[in-house]
């Protein structure tokens, strides 16, 4: 099918040369002699590609980029400007209008040819593209891997219930449908550091991502959860079918990178007030502002790195504040803000 172009030129002489030259090159082309009836005769010809001349008396070259970039069914038409004026302002204001090109007049037969060409290819390139996003899945974020998944059966873990251990070889990731799990470490003398807790709709068990090398930690149920195991091989199919999900592992990775980095320094450098207070917030805020945050005194105390009796007391000392409200394994803020300025 042959294409169409639209030329709008007030200039006989030019107008009729153009029509010509573009016709012998096999294009479907017409013509008008003023913006308003170029405007007019783009609503319903529907052309391929817009040549315009700048300078027209009534509605110049800029108005009628600006009408056409207002209408929706027009303004995707690529627009030619085509003019004697050569100043590089004039050259600037119809590339931000929207222009996709600029022929200056008097011009080449072959250089206006070598323009349409590339106009009208570089169209086709993206209609093509648009359709094949149209056909294809929508980009996949994190939280959507569970219907990518959706043929696999979640396994459940009840509370206290082991993930893997320290040692076992790394042949999964581990995505928490619901519940959550804590990755720790168990020190010579027996004593369990947690190095992080995860919620729903997070990734844990990646530290051997790349090989199957064992892994460094263990990881445990804190509450009932259930989990989706994942197959490295599947994972990487999942990643290489949809590039966008890749970033948004890496970007998730560098934020849990971030965070246990900041865990740390509050571990060593902070008073127990300061990370206790600290931990309780980002406890929250993962799980996405909601309450009660439900942990043990174990396991919060071992996430600190202090003894169950040192965070029992500070608790106690963040209740009868009226920071905090406790009950049994359960914590709800009552005071973010305050809590957030404690040294």
């Amino acid at each position: 099918m042959k294409k169409k172009i639209l030329i709008i030129e007030d200039d006989t002489i030019v107008r009729e040369n153009t029509t010509e030259i573009l016709q012998l090159a096999n294009y479907d082309v017409i013509s008008a002699e003023n913006g308003k009836i170029g405007i007019e005769k783009a609503s319903f010809f529907k052309p391929d590609l817009i040549i315009c001349d700048i300078l027209m008396p009534d509605l110049d070259g800029y108005g009628v980029l600006q009408i056409l970039m207002r209408n929706r069914s027009l303004q995707k038409i690529p627009v030619v400007f085509m003019s004697a004026k050569t100043k590089h302002e004039d050259i600037r204001r119809g590339m931000d209008l929207g222009a996709s090109d600029y022929i200056t007049k008097p011009f080449e037969e072959s250089e206006l040819l070598s323009a349409v060409a590339t106009r009208l290819k570089r169209k086709e390139i993206y209609e093509r593209n648009i359709e094949k996003e149209n056909r294809s899945p929508r980009k996949l974020k994190i939280d959507e891997i569970e219907r990518v998944f959706k043929f696999k059966e979640s396994v459940e873990y009840k509370a206290g219930s082991t993930v893997y251990c320290e040692g076992n070889v790394s042949n999964h990731i581990f995505y928490i449908v619901k519940g959550e799990v804590k990755t720790f470490k168990v020190n010579q003398d027996g004593k369990e550091l947690i190095t992080e807790i995860y919620s729903d709709k997070s990734f844990f068990g990646f530290t051997s991502l790349l090989e199957s090398s064992p892994y460094v930690e263990n990881a445990e149920a804190i509450k009932d959860t259930k989990i989706l195991r994942i197959q490295k091989n599947e994972f990487f199919q999942i990643i290489k079918d949809n590039p966008e999900l890749g970033l948004n592992f890496i970007d998730m990775l560098s934020h849990d990178l971030e965070f246990i980095k900041d865990h740390l320094m509050h571990l060593v450098y902070d008073s127990v007030r300061r990370k206790t207070a600290d931990a309780i917030i980002q406890l929250h805020d993962k799980r996405g502002g909601q309450s009660p945050i439900e942990i043990s005194r174990s396991d919060l105390a071992s996430f600190l790195g202090i003894a169950k009796e040192t965070l029992t007391r500070t608790l106690t000392d963040f209740k009868e504040e009226n920071l905090i409200y406790t009950q049994k394994n359960e914590i709800r803020i009552k005071d973010k803000e305050k809590l957030q300025k404690i040294q």
